[in-house]
């Protein structure tokens, strides 16, 4: 690296110096160092940038003996170039001049305005408006993990510690975009988000408790129960340390800490959210998903509650019966209140993050104008839910209160339609203040100035042709032509001599100047100024906005339940004591929504599953055709238990739930090279999981267990934990198999039931009826689903030929372990050649055949037949 090839600053350039001594401070970050119209980088940060960015990188003189390597951005177009770095997880440092340019000796004196990272961005540039964008700190040990994230956007600030074994699953329910980690630490588990490293000693517990102290001005931290958590409360203190140097300033809307217990959410871990695909598809797209199927939400606030619950269920009903009451309240009446609050909440801003600009004090002239015209429209928004006998919609209506005395004030000073930038000048409302109107009308009524002023000078002095203008070069002059130069009177001063004339200069005319030329200086000098006294008298109504905040994230998540709950014909579902899962007519939601794109209609299928009067059923085995429905079923079953824990309707006729404590899916898998385990081995680790962590309330779904290897291995191990989830765990789950000999175990166990999902033939084709029927299936159809495939022709009749042969050794001996081996052949000597009659045949497709070449094929078939 240049800056380390010559590390005495003496021998570079004063600027060099100056850039050299700021870059010490942040190693391993791009600098962007302010240079007039430009962010500019130098040396390896530059060569870095040019190929990131694709900007060019050019080479401009020499500082100690070195070539100066360059590359810059606008500064008017940052934001984008700093989108664009975030998003491949690099952290920028932004250095502005803060010296004055006139006085300065040397050059201009710089410093650090803000650092940007990947999980501290609060420019809504950066931001993804449906997505939080979090950053956390993680330490721990002895098989304890202390975990805090933070929401810089909002101020949300959360803390938790977890297990070893939940280390992984709490990572992907929260999905930071930045993850602070002590140095010495060696991470036991995988980290997909961007990592920074920090000194040991900022995540110690005694310190980060005393940060945490003076950051909320108490004595104690008993209130937020977050008193004995150790590892916790240093991976906390780090976390607000790091932020505070990023902002470099307090983080005065952080005014909380929550203790975040895992009991409080349903469990899920990171093969669940995967399968089930919540907010992503396998495939890492955003849709077709279940958030992309909800969110008909109207504001950025809604959409982003609403991933949030996706992936925060809750254990305990209350919350999720209180939202379900809320929504059967919005679709009385066909949805008319729904309506209403959708309709008003379209206007709105995201007030969430313009709270949390205003308390960084980085809010944006257009942030005040949007929050001040939205929170104009609350009391009418509210109304309706004044008194409502909801008692969600009800708490909701008191948090949405209108700040009044913020209202007025935006309202006085920002201007209806202000500039961008506080910088472009035109941001404060007119009569918000004298001064700024005064030098504003100076330099407005500019114009009107020299036009009178022209026509007084050409009475007073008789010269017609007299001229009174201006230019950037030489200001304000009075232009006289060489012809008339005798009638110029004394008070008129030489300024500059033309070919054809000369420019004068009068007293008046010079004390106009001076004060024309700096009323636009003032006035913008002003302005930032009363704007710097807005964001100071708009900081104590920050918790507020917070609140207001979250009230309309709320009310547009749970109207856009109510919507989708009425054009999707959903029910409301019913939480039971009784341990178990019953569904009437049950739907994939996502896959319904796609059949109907396509105009298809989708089968839906009833579940029973726990405690019923007469019997217990704990688990369903499920038998039938690959592609006949078995892992939608599965799937759809999870989603409905996970809407419900939600808070919303559910796709189905009729849905009761007992008590649940987690949900488990092994559907599926693929290799993870990234960590050396095949296939099979992620197989048998999910499976581990769910057998060691299941209980009787949890909902398992597993799908295929055992297929990954030979034929007995894998029968052997799925019926040895179809017995263990029977006898041990005791679950509610659904079983998916291909191995027909499991569901003799029915005969054993009368907690389990065989099920199948029915298929027929036609021909040699197969339909699936993706109807869930009682028993086991009679056979899989796996050539007829192969044939569907595009498998050649060929091909299926070798493989039906090859299966008739298996299933005859498999009749003459079952337990020959070689199943390819020969089967004795009959003793009527060598296989005698197909018939042609039959051969051909075997090549027709009969639904392809028009009745003349029926009746044709019909005289050939038969001329075959007689040789």
């Amino acid at each position: 690296m240049a800056t380390k090839k010559n590390s005495d600053p003496s021998g570079h350039t004063p600027m060099m110096q100056q850039y050299l001594a700021l870059k010490s401070q942040h190693p391993g970050t791009l600098l962007f160092y302010r240079m007039g119209d430009f962010y500019e980088l130098f040396f390896e940060d530059a060569e870095k940038a040019a190929r990131l960015l694709d900007i060019t990188l050019t080479t401009r003189g020499q500082s100690a003996g070195l070539p100066i390597k360059m590359a810059g951005v606008p500064y008017h177009a940052v934001e984008q170039y700093l989108a664009k770095l975030v998003k491949m997880g690099e952290s920028v440092v932004i250095c502005e001049q803060v010296g004055d340019p006139a006085t300065s000796k040397g050059p201009v004196e710089r410093a650090v305005s803000r650092i940007v990272t990947p999980g501290t961005l609060t420019d809504a540039a950066l931001l993804d408006e449906k997505r939080d964008t979090l950053l956390m700190a993680l330490t721990g040990g002895r098989g304890v993990w202390g975990l805090a994230w933070l929401n810089l956007a909002s101020g949300e600030f959360r803390v938790s510690e977890v297990a070893t074994e939940k280390l992984t699953a709490t990572l992907e329910r929260i999905r930071p975009a930045e993850v602070l980690l002590p140095d010495s630490l060696v991470p036991e588990v995988n980290i997909s988000a961007a990592t920074t490293r920090r000194p040991d000693w900022h995540f110690d517990a005694e310190a980060a408790k005393r940060l945490l102290l003076e950051h909320f001005k108490v004595q104690s931290l008993t209130a937020f129960a977050a008193e004995d958590l150790r590892p916790a409360l240093g991976a906390a203190g780090a976390l607000l340390q790091y932020a505070q140097a990023t902002q470099t300033q307090a983080l005065p809307h952080v005014q909380g800490l929550v203790v975040e217990r895992e009991s409080a959410y349903l469990g899920l871990d990171a093969a669940t959210r995967r399968n089930l695909e919540l907010t992503e598809t396998l495939r890492g797209e955003a849709s077709p998903t279940l958030f992309s199927l909800l969110d008909s939400c109207v504001t950025a606030m809604g959409a982003r509650y609403l991933r949030h619950a996706l992936h925060h269920p809750r254990r305990d009903r209350a919350v999720p019966a209180a939202r379900i009451d809320a929504i059967g309240a919005l679709m009385a009446d066909h949805l008319a209140l729904a309506q209403y609050l959708r309709s008003g909440l379209k206007g709105f801003a995201d007030v969430e993050r313009i709270a949390g600009r205003i308390a960084l004090r980085n809010a944006r002239p257009r942030d005040l104008s949007s929050l001040r015209d939205s929170l104009a429209c609350l009391e009418e928004l509210r109304r309706p839910l004044a008194g409502h006998p909801s008692p969600l919609l009800g708490e909701l209506w008191g948090q949405l209160e209108a700040p009044v005395e913020a209202i007025e004030l935006l309202l006085r000073a920002i201007a209806q339609e202000p500039a961008a930038m506080v910088r472009d000048g035109g941001v404060m409302a007119t009569g918000f203040d004298a001064e700024l109107d005064e030098l504003r009308a100076l330099n407005d009524n500019c114009g009107a100035f020299l036009v009178d002023l022209e026509a007084r000078e050409k009475e007073r002095t008789g010269i017609a042709t007299l001229k009174v203008e201006y230019n950037r070069v030489h200001g304000f002059y009075i232009e006289v032509t060489h012809a008339n130069a005798d009638k110029v009177p004394d008070d008129y001063r030489r300024r500059q001599t033309l070919k054809n004339a000369e420019r004068y200069i009068t007293p008046e005319l010079k004390a106009f100047e001076d004060k024309a030329l700096s009323a636009q200086d003032r006035a913008l000098a002003r302005e930032k100024w009363l704007y710097e006294q807005v964001l100071d008298q708009l900081q104590p109504v920050v918790p507020q906005l917070q609140a207001v905040a979250r009230a309309l994230a709320q009310l547009d998540m749970l109207a856009s339940f109510a919507d989708t709950a009425v054009a999707r014909n959903w029910c409301r579902p019913e939480f039971t004591d009784r341990p178990g899962l019953w569904l009437e007519a049950g739907r994939h939601p996502v896959v319904e929504n796609e059949l109907q794109a396509q105009g298809d209609t989708f089968i839906p299928n009833d579940l029973d599953l726990g405690e019923s009067e007469d019997a217990e059923l704990r688990l369903l085995l499920i038998t039938g055709p690959n592609m006949g429905g078995k892992s939608t079923y599965m799937r759809q079953t999870a989603l409905i238990a996970l809407l419900a824990h939600v808070g919303c309707y559910v796709p189905a006729k009729a849905a009761r739930l007992g008590p649940m404590d987690q949900i488990f899916t092994r559907i599926g898998a693929s290799d993870d090279l990234a960590s050396g385990r095949s296939t099979f081995m992620v197989e048998m680790t999910e499976s581990a999981a769910i057998l060691h962590n299941a209980t009787e309330q949890s909902l398992v779904l597993m799908d295929e267990v055992g297929r990954g290897t030979s034929t007995f291995d894998g029968m052997a191990l799925a019926m040895a934990i179809l017995r263990h989830l029977l006898e041990k765990n005791r679950s509610l789950t659904l079983f998916a198999t291909h191995y027909f000999e499991l569901t003799r175990l029915a005969h054993e166990y009368p907690a389990l039931v065989n099920v199948h999902l029915d298929a027929v033939e036609h021909g040699d084709r197969i339909v699936f009826l993706h109807a869930v029927e009682e028993g086991p299936a009679n056979q899989s159809y796996g050539i007829q689903v192969a044939a569907l495939a595009g498998i050649p022709s060929a091909v299926v009749r070798a493989a039906k030929k090859e299966l008739r042969q298996l299933e005859t050794r498999a009749a003459v001996d079952p337990l020959q372990p070689d199943l390819f081996a020969a089967v004795p052949a009959p003793d009527e000597g060598p296989e005698a050649p197909a018939h042609p009659a039959l051969e051909r045949l075997g090549e027709i497709d009969p639904d392809s055949l028009s009745p003349r070449e029926a009746l044709d094929l019909l005289y050939e078939l038969k001329t075959l037949q007689r040789g």
